[in-house]
């Protein structure tokens, strides 16, 4: 199935590499942007972000990144200031955004994805942790 599903990705994030499983499981094979390669421009981003509902310090990795060496916990820093640092070192970008039809979501938790596929869903879906997601019809596990 052909859609425009767009993942902002990093192949060595595991919440990444379930949510492109999981939107893959639907019979959709997405636009994968390796975001570290290829990063979104700076309006994209401010898109993104708006378009999933966050702040823009919401969509800001802290962990594994340069966040407090750069004194980015700083409360006065200004929105402008955040994407500033966002655009130069793309790994303080928060992953995976997943843009599709439906809307745009940050996947964290990965399971986050499936409020915005469509439901064709091909079976069951476990995560690499064993967390099971989806159920043999490809519901949603509660």
């Amino acid at each position: 199935m052909t859609t425009a599903v767009t993942i902002y990705h990093n192949p060595e994030c595991g919440t990444s590499r379930n949510t492109l499983a999981m939107i893959r499981n639907t019979g959709i094979e997405p636009n994968v942007i390796e975001y570290l390669k290829n990063p979104p421009s700076r309006e994209q981003l401010v898109k993104m972000i708006a378009d999933a509902g966050l702040s823009v310090r919401e969509a800001i990795r802290e962990k594994g990144t340069p966040y407090a060496e750069l004194g980015l916990d700083n409360r006065d820093l200004t929105d402008e200031q955040l994407l500033d640092a966002m655009l130069k070192d793309p790994i303080l970008i928060n992953r995976p955004f997943v843009i599709t039809p439906i809307g745009a979501r940050l996947a964290r938790p990965s399971e986050v994805v499936l409020d915005i596929l469509p439901e064709t869903h091909k079976g069951a879906f476990t995560k690499e942790d064993g967390e099971k997601v989806l159920d043999a019809d490809g519901k949603r596990i509660v």
